[in-house]
């Protein structure tokens, strides 16, 4: 892939542009109506730092974003409709509760639901390529395609807002997937989408110089479910403009992000508690108390991040070799699953103890 110059200047003004957003949220954003948007509750199960930080990062990334899809516009004359719906839509959704909007869990969830189905239906957004023959057929129903793509949606939006609770853990993971999809379209001659992706790259990294390793803004529920919303959309159409790569590969990519809902959603309900309320037993979480007893509450919020993220990538690389093979790629995303299962039930004996 060759960057044209316009598309290279372009790029250019973007990445500078976004720098500054972020820094001026960074900045500013703690002044906004008395800290408005500062993040003071301590006692909440996944609260780990400890000072007041401002939860506004998702304020520039969405600006950025948006900034991004008229550049877009400017370049290819072609207007991301999926994108600025979806991303925008669940940005509001999220910032409701960043701005100390009381919506409950279930309230919010229904708001989910019902914006990612109008925009599934009304975009006809779908996965077409499945390496399990009786789900293809089932999803030639539209009814069928848009309760599945819907349920896609919620696993990875809710699973990047589940995991953004550390300095750099979801946008350190998102950049990891983000840069493999990037490497894919690449290969294969999607350069406009590929364009889009590194405009997404940037702004990831943007955000990451002010978060990562300690942080002076955090994405907050708008950020979080914006950009969830983001690599949720970049998986599918990846899927969909790659047929020759294993739809379990791109399993594999999101696994830690979907497993992570679905396996706590299971948890809870045998353990007898509400399943949409947060509690502190998630693997990131119980690696963070491991990782304390050696290093501090300070250090282990970053550290846990460069950790997990590592072990992801170390799981995930050697998927990519596999990844145009529909059986190794199978069955390397369900060996996934007792490593996690593995490593979770190990330590949360060694945290109960």
């Amino acid at each position: 892939m060759q960057l044209e110059s316009i598309e290279f200047s372009f790029l250019s003004i973007f990445t500078l542009l976004t720098f500054f957003l972020f820094l001026m949220i960074s900045k500013y954003s703690y002044k906004i109506k008395n800290g408005a948007l500062l993040d003071k509750d301590f006692s909440k199960p996944q609260a780990f730092h400890l000072n007041a930080i401002s939860r506004s990062g998702g304020v520039a990334g969405i600006i950025s974003l948006n900034i991004f899809f008229l550049i877009y516009f400017l370049l290819y004359s072609k207007i991301l409709y999926e994108y600025i719906f979806i991303c925008n839509l669940m940005f509001v959704i999220g910032f409701l509760d960043d701005i100390k909007i009381k919506v409950s869990p279930l309230k919010r969830l229904l708001m989910m639901i019902f914006s990612l189905l109008f925009s599934i239906h009304f975009m006809s957004i779908g996965i077409f390529n499945i390496d399990i023959p009786f789900l293809l057929n089932f999803l030639k129903n539209d009814i069928f395609s848009s309760i599945f793509v819907l349920l896609c949606f919620l696993f990875i939006i809710n699973g990047a807002n589940l995991i953004d609770g550390f300095n750099g853990l979801l946008v350190i993971n998102l950049v990891i997937i983000n840069s493999v999809l990037l490497y894919i379209n690449i290969l294969n001659g999607n350069n406009e989408f590929s364009i889009f992706l590194i405009a997404q790259i940037i702004i990831l990294l943007s955000f990451l110089l002010f978060n990562f390793p300690s942080a002076k803004i955090f994405l907050g529920d708008g950020g979080s479910y914006a950009i969830g919303s983001l690599v949720a959309l970049n998986s599918i159409i990846t899927n969909n403009l790659n047929p020759n790569y294993s739809s379990f590969f791109f399993c594999t990519l999101l696994f830690y992000l979907f497993f992570e809902v679905f396996f706590s959603f299971l948890r809870k309900i045998v353990q007898k508690k509400s399943p949409i309320h947060p509690d502190s037993n998630h693997l990131h979480m119980l690696i963070y108390k491991k990782i304390c007893l050696k290093f501090g509450r300070e250090k282990s919020n970053y550290i846990n991040s460069i950790v997990i993220n590592s072990g992801y990538f170390i799981l995930v690389l050697p998927a990519i070799y596999f990844a145009k093979d529909p059986v190794i790629s199978k069955y390397w995303f369900f060996s996934l699953i007792p490593i996690y299962l593995l490593i979770y039930f190990r330590l949360y004996r060694l945290t109960k103890n």
